[in-house]
């Protein structure tokens, strides 16, 4: 690790190139914001009825129009009264003795021709709902839908974070960018729910590889002390991408034109950070791995870019470029490849991993159940959707304001401390508690597993190895997706399993506050360039001051073979 962390001060360290650089890759997560939202717009279910039959009333009736004939075929329910979603009202058959007299419903029946739909929806005159009828008996689509969207995130996330360790991150990005233009162009050109359905879980799968390859190039091109500023400013730039795509189905209004806008702008994204001068290869990566002929095109543009000449080694303290990559050279003649079953064969970083999945698991999950709680208090669509967002933001900046401060472990387990605290409270006391006190604690709660699910994925990219860092960091955030796809499975059986849900994650964060405990502190420290340097991560007391290369005298966990 000490020759490439050389090599990239010899280059101009986090100079004004690498600088612009890692703020230019803020935009691109303005559009990602846009792709990953868009599932609660296409999904939104209108308020709906049946269309009035006049073939099921009776002969007096069948005269009727406007609202007398909705009152007279579709039947109200609930103390609102508000007309019924999936019901039609069933007449007797008219008597011969007095056919001319008022008849009186005496039953229901499913709906025969179909739906009106109060519109727009979110914005939106036509969406995947109502343009195949996913409302009543077929209700059950639209989870299947967002849980094939999720589940394309988590496989993608995964498969191409094993391509961004061998193929590189701007491969991946690239690669990953023109499918996922491919198959946004196919969704908004599909004739049929089936072909939406498989289209969008491998969309997801796409839009999960560009969103991974960007962050890991962003956190390799800082240094220690701007990772987390980056970082933060690419989330919230993720927020103005949600919150700017209301206003932009507005203008569309049609769902198709939506699809076709956001892919649209992965196609301007592509157009622009395709090329290799705004979203150069990693040089991080390129010096972990032995490629160091490219390595070298790169570090060297770096260097005359921030004034410091390549080949000049008057510093009695700093080599020169030229004289550090020749060290390396000798050191790895040859490029060398890492899989991430490797991290099988390792002692600590393994465990690091999975108690950071575990965490990212536990946030993605009860984000998700806070935020089905946050909707059932308030009904309309863009409240809950515009509140989300905010909190999103305003969890972004609470990590901005304390992780560097307390560090990322002692912040990590405030969020899940929080996270259980809030679930635990909802669980307990949903059918006793006031109003607000709900609506105050399901805030609390996407606040604090917004938090957790931001800080793991850091965490995370920043203890694992760069040879294994895109595999590593796509198994945590793929972990993440796996607890948001609880919600939608819930709603596929009527939301009879909510509950169940909430106890499941509630235990599991109950189990999380032992696991954080034993993490290592990464605030401050070099990102680690090899197994051998991931393993060296040792932890360190909670809230202690900021020493970046202070370690305690106790690893997280001792390998097995010794004392």
């Amino acid at each position: 690790m000490e020759l490439e962390a050389r090599a990239l001060r010899a280059a101009g360290g986090f100079g004004r190139v690498r600088r612009l650089l890692a703020a230019a890759s803020w935009l691109p997560s303005v559009v990602l914001g846009l792709a990953l939202n868009s599932e609660s717009l296409l999904t939104a279910r209108p308020v709906h009825h049946c269309r009035p039959d006049r073939e099921l009333l009776p002969p007096v009736l069948r005269a009727l129009n406007g609202p007398e004939l909705l009152r007279a075929s579709v039947p109200r329910i609930g103390s609102e009264r508000s007309w019924s979603p999936c019901l039609l009202l069933l007449y007797p058959e008219p008597s011969s003795r007095s056919p001319s007299a008022s008849p009186t419903p005496n039953g229901t029946q499913p709906c025969t021709l179909g739906w009106e739909y109060t519109l727009p929806t979110a914005g939106l005159l036509r969406s995947p709902v109502t343009q195949w009828d996913l409302v009543c008996e077929n209700s059950w689509k639209v989870p299947l839908e967002q849980t094939g969207y999720l589940l394309g995130w988590l496989l993608g996330s995964v498969l191409l974070g094993m391509g961004c360790d061998r193929f590189g991150r701007r491969a991946v990005f690239v690669g990953s960018s023109v499918l996922a233009i491919v198959l946004g162009t196919g969704e908004a050109m599909a004739t049929s729910f089936p072909a939406l359905l498989a289209l969008r879980l491998f969309h997801g799968g796409a839009l999960a590889g560009v969103s991974l390859a960007i962050y890991v190039a962003r956190l390799e091109l800082c240094d220690p002390p701007h990772r987390l500023v980056f970082s933060v400013g690419a989330g919230l730039c993720s927020v103005v991408g949600t919150l700017l795509l209301p206003a932009v189905a507005m203008l569309a209004q049609d769902w198709r034109l939506l699809q076709g806008l956001s892919t649209l702008g992965m196609g301007i994204l592509l157009l622009f950070w395709g090329f290799p001068a705004l979203l150069p290869e990693s040089p991080c990566w390129l010096l972990a791995t032995g490629q160091l002929a490219r390595a070298r095109k790169i570090l060297w543009h770096f260097a005359e870019s921030s004034g410091v000449d390549p080949e000049d080694s008057s510093s009695e303290e700093e080599c020169s470029l030229a004289t550090e990559l020749g060290l390396l050279m000798l050191e790895n003649p040859h490029p060398q490849y890492h899989s991430v079953f490797e991290l099988l064969h390792t002692q600590v970083t393994w465990k690091n991993g999975l108690i950071l999945g575990f965490s990212s698991l536990i946030g993605g999950g009860t984000r998700a159940s806070f935020l089905r709680s946050l909707g059932s208090q308030e009904p309309s669509f863009y409240l809950p959707y515009f509140l989300a967002a905010i909190l999103d933001a305003a969890a972004t900046v609470i990590l901005l304001l304390t992780a560097d401060c307390w560090g990322h472990r002692s912040v990590l387990l405030l969020g899940t401390m929080a996270t259980t605290l809030a679930s635990l409270l909802l669980l307990a006391g949903t059918q006793y508690l006031p109003h607000w006190v709900t609506l105050l604690l399901s805030v609390l709660g996407v606040l604090a597993s917004q938090t957790v699910s931001m800080l793991s994925c850091l965490f995370a990219a920043e203890v694992f190895p760069t040879v294994t860092r895109g595999a590593g960091l796509g198994l945590v955030l793929g972990t993440g997706f796996l607890g948001q796809a609880a919600a939608p499975l819930a709603d596929m059986h009527a939301q009879h399993g909510f509950f169940l849900q909430q106890v499941v994650f509630t235990s599991f964060a109950v189990l999380a506050l032992l696991c954080v405990l034993l993490l290592p502190e990464s605030r401050g420290r070099r990102l680690p360039q090899t197994l051998q340097d991931a393993e060296s991560f040792h932890r360190r007391a909670l809230f202690q001051g900021h020493h970046p290369f202070h370690q305690d005298h106790m690893p997280l966990l001792q390998p097995s073979g010794q004392c």
